[in-house]
């Protein structure tokens, strides 16, 4: 689940000890709202790339799902499902071996609180040496999207900085600040500075792009609107996004980031105010950012582990209010957009410099507060601006070498039929941008994201020999091609054999099953149900309805459900269970239980 980075109470937003993400919350003072886990009826699915829309579709259908949207030039879709099959769905899905990632949409809570009303000292800024930054850089030209709870765009700390935004939830223009998180976050990163007047931001002349992920006055936002708030600001000119939300767990979210960086920006999230390390995993798409006080210490309430890549003040950090006051708040929702305003620096003083470039100077030039090199609390250290900015500016980045592209699989000379799965690797000096096969010269489709993976339709090609070709291309624009690797397409004609075979096609329904409970049994308390299922040639689907309302899927033949007969009515109650093969066969099943 998504959690505000700047939380004051942390307790308030944990998950309680034994919950489960997506599992019913008591609405109580110390746990999150009920109805807040994930969006009731949407998914968030992106497929392999290379996959035809029509394939796509197929495999949606026959999980009970329908494309809603596509988020703006990603390969991202919002899914519409059947209400409380969201669980059902996302599991099988997962599964297809042409789905790249299907996920819940997930929300995030926002509640972060002011922990002073009165104006604070800005001790922040000479932590990092930002007035020795701003003798060289004071991020000129560099646009900095706040996705976020809106943005105060009268305060008179940040209205000259303001350019056009846009609404991800209902793609409207309204951006004003809903909540007023946004608002402190905008100025953390770049309040307008020496104007003798209010508090002063670490990107002194950068300007706001105010991206609003929320229509929710508690400050709610989903993935898909974080997600689609992303792309929106790939699109339209941003050079770092900073979203001060718990996303670093979030496929979509990461996905977006990468199709950011892919247009040279860069995406800078929360570490989260938990106070505990979540296991996440490095992602390079993503910098997180963990939360220190003003003796170079982690804040208690920051998160930590392997996911951190730098640290930055975080606590009593003076910065705009909405409704045009001031006040200094605490968490990594404040650390997050005091590092995007070094990144705005760093950006500025050597336009040149590539995504990684900008991010490793900004890891590098960090203070190694810990006295180490990496550290679960730090990343690679409390962030320093005069420093990254030496680094910037002494840094030639012309990057004339090419990546490597090799198809891992099929194999030359294997025979592939159907949707075939390609597998490709590739490597760069500094990064690879994205990576496209083709088939005998042909686009097949591009993957931005490692591992590099396709689902190639062979159906209407001739079968024969097939040259596949892999082309890896970096951000400096050089492109590397992957040796040829020949495989023969061995495709059933329309009758279902292959190409001189009279072979019959498949219309023989498969046979379904339960066994438990039997027709006419009564229930009570948790009871298991279970299908099974046949077919003479292959089983593609089991799906489990109860009182004409999905519960469970499977894409194999057996299928395993706890039904809780607890919280449902007193008398009959009707179990269907429906068994679909691969040429869209499909058998029923039906039994009546009595409570």
């Amino acid at each position: 689940m998504l959690r505000v980075k700047d939380v004051v109470v942390v307790s308030l937003f944990s998950l309680p000890t034994g919950f489960a993400y997506g599992q019913a919350f008591p609405n109580t003072a110390t746990n999150l709202p009920a109805g807040k886990t994930w969006k009731s009826g949407q998914i968030l699915v992106q497929p392999k790339a290379g996959l035809p829309k029509t394939e796509f579709e197929k495999v949606l259908h026959f999980n009970g799902g329908n494309i809603a949207e596509k988020i703006g030039s990603s390969a991202i879709h919002v899914i519409n499902v059947p209400e409380n099959a969201e669980v059902a769905v996302v599991r099988a899905l997962s599964k297809n071996p042409h789905i790249e990632f299907a996920e819940f949409d997930m929300a995030v809570p926002l509640s972060a609180i002011p922990n002073d009303p009165q104006f604070a000292n800005a001790w922040h800024l000479s932590k990092i040496q930002s007035p020795n930054a701003w003798d060289v850089s004071k991020a000129d030209g560099i646009t900095i999207a706040i996705l976020d709870s809106g943005v105060d765009g009268s305060h008179p700390d940040l209205a000259a900085h303001i350019v056009p935004g846009w609404n991800a939830v209902d793609s409207g223009s309204v951006t004003t600040d809903i909540n007023g998180h946004g608002t402190a976050v905008a100025g953390a990163a770049a309040a307008v500075t020496n104007n003798a007047s209010g508090v002063a931001g670490v990107a002194w002349n950068a300007k706001i792009m105010p991206i609003r992920i929320t229509n929710d006055a508690s400050g709610y936002a989903y993935w898909s609107d974080v997600a689609r708030g992303l792309s929106w600001a790939a699109d339209n000119g941003a050079d770092v996004a900073n979203l001060s939300y718990a996303a670093s767990d979030s496929a979509a979210v990461v996905s977006a980031a990468q199709y950011m960086r892919s247009k040279g920006g860069l995406v800078l999230v929360a570490a989260g105010n938990d106070g505990l390390d979540p296991g996440f995993a490095d992602n390079v798409n993503l910098i997180a950012v963990s939360a220190t006080d003003t003796n170079d210490v982690k804040a208690s309430f920051s998160n930590f582990g392997k996911y951190i890549d730098v640290a930055a003040p975080g606590v009593s950090i003076a910065t705009t209010n909405k409704g045009g006051t001031y006040a200094a708040w605490y968490g990594t929702s404040l650390a997050t957009p005091v590092a995007a305003g070094v990144v705005a620096l760093i950006q500025a003083a050597n336009p040149k410099l590539t995504p990684d470039n900008v991010e490793k100077i900004l890891k590098s030039s960090a203070d190694k507060v810990s006295g180490v090199n990496f550290d679960l609390n730090y990343g690679y250290g409390r962030i320093n601006a005069a420093n990254a900015i030496k680094t910037a500016i002494n840094t030639v980045s012309v990057d004339t070498q090419a990546p490597t592209a090799a198809i891992m699989s099929p194999s030359a000379g294997s025979v592939v039929s159907g949707l075939a799965s390609v597998a490709v690797s590739a490597s760069d000096n500094v990064s690879v941008s994205q990576v496209s096969l083709f088939a005998n010269g042909k686009l097949v489709g591009t993957d931005g994201v490692a591992p590099y993976q396709f689902s190639w339709d062979t159906s209407s090609l001739a079968n024969g020999n097939v040259s596949l070709t892999a082309a890896a291309i970096d951000l400096a624009g050089n492109t590397g091609s992957s040796a040829v690797v020949a495989v023969s397409v061995q495709n059933q004609n329309a009758t279902g054999g292959t190409t001189g075979n009279t072979a019959t096609a498949d219309l023989i329904a498969p046979t379904v099953n339960i066994s438990n409970p039997v027709n006419g049994a009564k229930v009570s308390g948790l009871v298991a149900v279970s299908v099974s299922a046949k077919d003479n040639v292959a089983v593609a689907k089991v799906q489990t309805y109860i009182d004409t309302k999905l519960v469970a899927s499977t894409t194999s033949s057996s299928l395993s459900y706890n039904w809780n007969a607890k919280k449902i009515s007193a008398g009959n109650h009707v179990i269907k269970a429906i068994a679909t093969d691969t040429s869209g066969n499909s058998g029923t099943v039906s039994i009546q239980v009595t409570k």
